[in-house]
């Protein structure tokens, strides 16, 4: 039996997570926890989240979780969501600048305004709504999952990784851009595959399966 953390930091679809993983894995523990010696025993992490970058961090500040992420992230598997893959970025436009935990060096952009389609119409921001991710090269998180699978997103701003070499997924939503990262044990997306039906629980089942390696 594995246990899986999911952190607790007052924000974010934690408890969606939580049921969608033990969909995927029912003979496993998954617990929701900010404790520190919790999220140290785990044999895996999962960093969820929703709303603006700077209420995150001050979260997860306050809950004595950024210290635990830096130490704990390239110990084990650690798979973040949606705000969760922007916080462990470098730096993000929202609320006038806001510093992250800087695990994968890069900066995090709000969509243009206005964010035009191929046809110079104006498209809505947020991105709200299931768009397809074209996969980059082979990853074990792909495993069972079919190139341009759709999946649910909600974000105004997306991720610009300093070394592209760590992007295996992206989408198209005005522009091309960063949808799924990978760096050592660490797999982070910005949609949310709690809410992504089939495809989305296929992720996470292979989140539970896999050994940390590209």
């Amino acid at each position: 039996m594995q246990r899986i953390a999911v952190l607790d930091y007052g924000m974010g679809n934690l408890r969606s997570v939580a049921k969608a993983i033990e969909t995927v894995a029912p003979g496993d523990e998954v617990l929701v926890t900010a404790d520190p010696e919790t999220i140290n025993n785990a044999d895996r992490i999962v960093c969820p989240g929703q709303g603006a970058a700077a209420d995150c961090m001050a979260a997860l500040a306050n809950a004595n979780l950024v210290e635990t992420i830096q130490q704990l992230i390239g110990t084990r598997p650690f798979m973040g969501i949606c705000m969760g893959l922007q916080v462990l970025l470098t730096h993000s436009e929202e609320n006038n600048g806001t510093d992250c935990i800087d695990v994968i060096p890069g900066k995090v952009n709000r969509f243009d305004h206005p964010l035009l389609d191929a046809d110079k119409q104006r498209l809505k921001v947020p991105h709200m709504g299931w768009s397809q991710v074209n996969q980059i090269g082979h990853h074990s998180m792909w495993d069972k999952i079919n190139d341009g699978a759709r999946y649910y997103f909600a974000h105004s701003y997306y991720c610009v990784p300093d070394n592209n070499a760590c992007v295996v997924g992206r989408c198209h939503y005005g522009l091309d851009f960063a949808v799924a990262l990978a760096q050592q044990n660490v797999f982070a997306c910005q949609f949310h595959p709690e809410k992504s039906a089939r495809d989305g629980l296929q992720l996470l089942r292979n989140f539970m399966l896999w050994d940390g390696q590209a």
